[in-house]
């Protein structure tokens, strides 16, 4: 009786261990310059990222909306830690001591590796969990966030939809299968749609799951919905309001909709929130060059490449600014700042 009793108190934890889900961090505006070709920053592929403290995932930046409209909106995500292990690390020779049962044994062996961050060995335990267990809910789960570590995103939906069909009432899981479909999506309209049916479905279950959320608001401004992402940021602001990214989104979102002094009020609160923000600077910058007044614009546009002086899409707004201004040769060296920097 003692062994099932811990046993049990084992699997306890593991279900209850929540991953914290993907969620976004950095807003962009996509610009079409109007200018010249190799000035124009490129569209955003869907899959430009860089990695984010803990994170699988990352941002693309923001540019200026042209004056005659906003062509396109898109960027990735950033990710926290997918899969932290909440419970104590059990012992596997214990374990073996207690007669646990082979597909808990292979689990636990799992989780140890994906820890220490070998995930292929995660791989080879979490699958011989499954072989022996068929309905392993949980090395279902941590599979498919192995496959979300190894950007094998195919893999990781196909083992949330296993999950799910054994447990369909989990928030979390909705929540991971859509930021697996929308890394998949590449920018793909289609694809991004399935992955705000997975995050709308994790909400109703779960009404202020802010990760989702989080998600679905970058989602849906992939998508150009930004009204929705207004709905979502502000829902996320009142759970959270000291988060910077979700102000910074939501400027992106009423800058989108040519409504440049709420984006301004957003992105400053963003700035009182993160003083060293680039991207919401870039993106100040942007607004106030839109409503005409090129000295703050270019003030906020110094201080993001100051912060950052590597962000490159920062030089193609100043050098658009400084054209404007008539100043050709300092917008031409920015031009020429910003091609360097993205071609390293």
């Amino acid at each position: 009786m003692l062994l099932i009793l811990l046993l049990c108190a084992l699997l306890f934890s593991c279900k209850k261990k929540e991953t914290p889900p993907p969620a976004v961090e950095e807003t962009v505006m996509v610009h079409e310059d109007e200018f010249t070709q190799e000035e124009t920053p490129p569209a955003p592929s869907g899959n430009s990222v860089a990695s984010n403290t803990g994170a699988g995932a990352g941002v693309s930046y923001p540019v200026q909306r042209p004056k005659q409209g906003l062509s396109s909106v898109g960027g990735r995500v950033n990710t926290r830690e997918i899969n932290p292990v909440n419970y104590e690390n059990p012992d596997i020779d214990i374990l073996k001591q207690m007669g646990a049962e082979p597909a808990v044994i292979s689990f636990f062996t799992g989780e140890k590796f994906y820890k220490a961050g070998n995930y292929d060995k995660a791989l080879i335990e979490y699958n011989a969990a499954l072989v022996k267990d068929t309905e392993f809910l949980e090395a279902l789960v941590s599979r498919g966030n192995t496959w979300l570590k190894k950007k094998d995103y195919r893999r990781a939906i196909e083992d949330y939809t296993r999950a799910i069909k054994i447990n369909s009432s989990r928030a979390e899981l909705y929540n991971y299968r859509g930021y697996a479909r929308a890394e998949l999506a590449t920018g793909q309209a289609s694809e991004l749609k399935l992955a705000i049916e997975d995050y709308s479905k994790a909400i109703s279950i779960t009404a202020n799951y802010a990760d989702a959320l989080i998600n679905r608001s970058q989602a849906l401004l992939e998508i150009g919905e930004y009204r929705r992402v207004i709905d979502d940021c502000t829902r996320i602001i009142a759970l959270e309001p000291k988060n910077a990214s979700a102000w910074n989104r939501r400027g992106s979102a009423w800058y989108a909709l040519r409504d440049d002094d709420k984006a301004i009020n957003d992105f400053s609160e963003a700035i009182k929130i993160r003083n060293n923000y680039a991207t919401a600077f870039h993106n100040r910058g942007n607004a106030w060059y839109s409503k005409g007044e090129t000295e703050k614009a270019l003030s906020d546009i110094n201080r993001c490449i100051s912060i950052n002086p590597s962000y490159a899409e920062a030089y193609v707004s100043r050098g658009n600014i400084h054209r404007s201004l008539g100043n050709n040769e300092t917008a031409t060296a920015d031009f020429a700042e910003a091609k360097r920097l993205k071609q390293r």
